[in-house]
């Protein structure tokens, strides 16, 4: 069964509470802990959250953007729904980008940034046979946006978070009808051998799989 973790906000740890609340409930959103649909209650996030209303609603403004949630006059602000027909566009942006951010990711990626890394492969070896697809889909999170990270451009790392997070959104819904996520997950193991070795062309080819694997999956489901 999902579970919600009912973060608490923290000041001076060097980000601002909007951010902080931005976060939270982008994860919230991507993981379907606020299912599609569902309306967003300012004041019951402000009290679960530990914060006044404005961060909440600065954070509702910048979700708008990353088409998780959508408001509308007089009726409030609502989770967007997942939508199966976006999942062609998502695949085709993600095609393009991804193996170029794995390249980049190998090639510009710091020894401190090849550490972390490591440090998630050997999670994802951990997790071989496991079969909480909610902990492996957060896993996979966490990898996408490591590499991301290592990529060293924020217009890029924006951009595919983004579509990753609505990516992600898709995974969540079919995940109940899903066989083999641990190994779907598991596939990042090599791509992030890749990255830490410098291999950018494997990098990147492993990339591609990846992304042209998952879109394959879901297919197979629809």
């Amino acid at each position: 069964m999902r579970t919600q973790v009912n973060t608490q906000l923290s000041d001076g740890i060097g980000i601002s509470l909007a951010e902080q609340a931005y976060r939270v409930l982008r994860d919230r959103l991507v993981m379907l802990d606020i299912k599609p649909g569902e309306p967003i209650n300012e004041d019951r996030l402000s009290s679960e959250l530990g914060c006044g209303r404005t961060p909440i609603r600065e954070a509702l403004k910048r979700l708008t953007s990353d088409r998780l949630v959508a408001a509308f006059p007089r009726r409030g602000t609502f989770a967007t729904d997942v939508n199966i027909a976006d999942l062609a566009h998502i695949s085709e942006v993600r095609r393009a980008l991804e193996p170029m951010a794995a390249a980049a990711a190998a090639e510009r990626a710091t020894a401190e940034d090849r550490a972390t890394l490591a440090e998630l492969r050997d999670k994802l070896d951990a997790s071989k046979g496991a079969e909480d697809n909610d902990a492996l889909l957060r896993i996979d999170l966490d990898v996408h946006r490591s590499i991301y990270h290592c990529v060293y451009n924020p217009f890029l790392e924006d951009t595919l978070v983004g579509y990753d997070n609505l990516a992600t959104r898709i995974w969540c819904v079919f995940a109940p009808r899903l066989s083999g996520m641990a190994g779907h997950v598991g596939e990042h193991g090599p791509l992030l051998t890749a990255i830490i070795d410098g291999d950018a062309e494997k990098a990147a080819d492993l990339a591609l799989q990846h992304v042209t694997g998952f879109e394959t999956a879901i297919r197979a489901l629809i």
